[in-house]
């Protein structure tokens, strides 16, 4: 029967490191073939030919095709993750609700509302108090506040 104080410390350290270097060989084998896929300059039969390869001759598919194409699958990370930055930079600004209108364009508006008559003096000069004091518009609630 092996006990635990059976396993010598420098074993220990080897398991650990080739458990290490099997875990870095599947991520290295999964990048591949998200390269495969994510790679626009190949095409089907290319594609399915890399794959073959490098599911059934793992070891070596995936140094050569690392060799051969590895510089590129640097550029095409780039790619992706700037596709997705843009993707996620134009979601929060059409979820934000656009750009935030300045005090100039603000008191504009609130002096047409007036001359139309849509808005009371006493509610422009509150408004306008409001946007020189660099407060909330009443069209533009805080966040949190229920709007009126």
């Amino acid at each position: 029967m092996n006990l635990a104080y059976d396993y010598p410390l420098l074993n220990a350290f080897w398991t650990m490191l080739w458990f290490f270097l099997w875990i870095m060989w599947f991520f290295l084998l999964f990048k591949v073939i998200v390269d495969i896929f994510r790679d626009d300059d190949l095409h089907g039969w290319a594609k399915a030919g890399w794959l073959v390869f490098v599911v059934l001759l793992p070891f070596l598919g995936v140094f050569v095709y690392v060799v051969a194409r590895g510089k590129g699958m640097g550029g095409r990370e780039r790619k992706h993750m700037t596709e997705q930055r843009a993707a996620f930079d134009a979601y929060v600004k059409d979820a934000a609700g656009g750009p935030v209108p300045n005090s100039a364009d603000q008191l504009a508006k609130l002096s047409e509302l007036r001359k139309r008559g849509d808005i009371t003096q006493e509610e422009f000069q509150r408004a306008k108090e409001m946007v020189l004091s660099g407060g909330d518009t009443p069209d533009r609630p805080r966040p949190g506040t229920p709007a009126t």
